[in-house]
């Protein structure tokens, strides 16, 4: 897997040379997230809240967040703080200084027991959040575990400090710290090493800066995290993302190495399956549509590149084996050659965003006659309220069921109109749910 960075200083984009010398900067974040999640999770990082600046990047942080699917890290020091977060949309919290400190003991230094695994929170955040969304950085500079924002050596040893944090997190994200953001390539033997220690999910940065040391990471059954070798154009995320996945799983010595995709639509329904191969995986980047690899004619070939019936790619992602692929795509028109909606012979399920899609294109194309056309903003409301009289006043299921879809009717024509998809709506019941 590539995970993108997206480092947040003063609400701007920005790359550190050693954590400290600031080597670029950009001002274009939420076009950044929405590109970089095609490819996989984006690590977005306060450094301002890592460092204990007095700045806030909260505001800028949220709105990346419904851009795209994020891990979120810097300056997250409790329970609370963590689950904050997932419940704005993270998908995952880094969690780097508060796992190596003990709080009775700040100041203390290293000769003063300042520095050590701090279980209590780790176990505290992990209950709270679930161990699967924990990844814990054990950030390292010649072996030792640094905090604060890279600035302050704990004395405690990198191997023997992962094996000690383990247990509490599915991921660790290892970041050669010597080595972060000077583009001279990644130190392997540290990484051996620290695979060979654990067995949980190991995410790696610092150095890297070229395809071959991504997939040598692969090889190791490692994910790589991009910083400068991204924003200063030394790797492209789409050859990233190819070089990243298992192709070795995929050839059986017959052919091209292909892995299996599966194509989903945006509200999680299976649409296909096929093969894809190294070029394949480049055109779909590269088009924005989903491209396959035809064993039988063992040439490339894009869905609906006759028909029409395209797929427009949202995002792909590998599965934790990097040897299986899921893309989400919205569809053009039927996805099958028999002119079915799925090729799985599975009618489309009416789900809310297939609810709004007719009344978008109701709203967007009138034809004469149109009820949804003719709801101007004064009559929708007006709707809103009536049906919502009425919903309150049924007196058994079969009312419920026929008010409660007046109701959700009527209520999606005016998030409509008003620019509110189904998505940022049931994004605000998930946040409240994960409160």
């Amino acid at each position: 897997m590539v995970i993108a960075s997206i480092d947040i200083q003063n609400n701007k984009v920005v790359q550190l040379r050693q954590g400290a010398e600031r080597a670029l900067e950009r001002d274009d974040p939420l076009e950044l997230a929405a590109e970089f999640d095609r490819y996989g999770e984006v690590a977005v990082i306060d450094l301002d809240a890592a460092m204990g600046a007095p700045v806030s990047n909260s505001g800028l942080i949220k709105a990346i967040l419904r851009k795209a699917e994020c891990r979120v890290g810097g300056g997250i020091r409790t329970p609370e703080q963590a689950q904050a977060w997932v419940g704005l949309g993270a998908r995952k919290i880094i969690l780097g200084s508060g796992a190596f400190r003990d709080p009775a003991k700040k100041g203390a230094g290293a000769a003063g027991g300042e520095f050590q695994v701090n279980a209590p929170l780790l176990e505290a955040v992990a209950k709270r959040i679930g161990r699967e969304r924990l990844v814990i950085a054990v950030d390292a500079r010649k072996g030792e575990i640094l905090v604060d924002g890279w600035k302050t050596p704990t004395g405690l040893g990198l191997i023997e400090t992962a094996k000690a944090v383990e247990p509490f997190a599915a991921e660790l994200l290892f970041t050669c710290v010597e080595r972060e953001g000077m583009l001279g390539g990644i130190d392997l033997e540290p990484v051996r090493e620290l695979r060979r220690a654990v067995s949980c999910s190991l995410t790696v940065a610092g150095g890297v800066s070229t395809l071959e040391e991504i997939a040598g990471l692969a090889a190791l059954g490692c994910n790589v995290q991009l910083g400068m070798a991204l924003y200063t154009g030394a790797v492209g995320l789409a050859d990233a993302f190819v070089q990243s996945l298992a192709w070795e799983k995929g050839g059986g010595g017959k052919g091209p190495a292909l892995l299996p995709l599966i194509v989903q639509s945006p509200d999680g329904q299976v649409l296909m399956t096929g093969f894809t191969g190294a070029e394949a995986l480049r055109e779909t980047f590269k088009r924005g549509k989903v491209c396959f690899h035809s064993r039988g004619r063992n040439k490339l070939w894009m869905k609906g590149e006759t028909s029409g019936n395209t797929l427009r790619l949202i995002r792909l992602r590998a599965d934790c084996d990097r040897d299986a692929l899921l893309a989400t795509a919205e569809p053009a028109g039927p996805v099958c050659h028999t002119g079915a909606w799925s090729c799985f012979n599975v009618e489309r399920s009416y789900t809310w965003q297939f609810l709004q899609a007719v009344i978008a294109g109701r709203l967007r194309s009138p034809v004469p006659g149109s009820y949804t056309a003719a709801l101007d903003d004064e009559l929708v409301r007006e709707k809103i309220r009536e049906e919502a009289e009425e919903l309150c006043l049924a007196e058994n299921s079969g009312q419920v069921i026929g008010e409660a879809a007046d109701l959700l009717y009527f209520a999606t024509v005016l998030m409509t109109r008003e620019g509110v998809t189904v998505e940022a709506v049931l994004e605000e019941l998930d946040r409240r749910h994960k409160k």
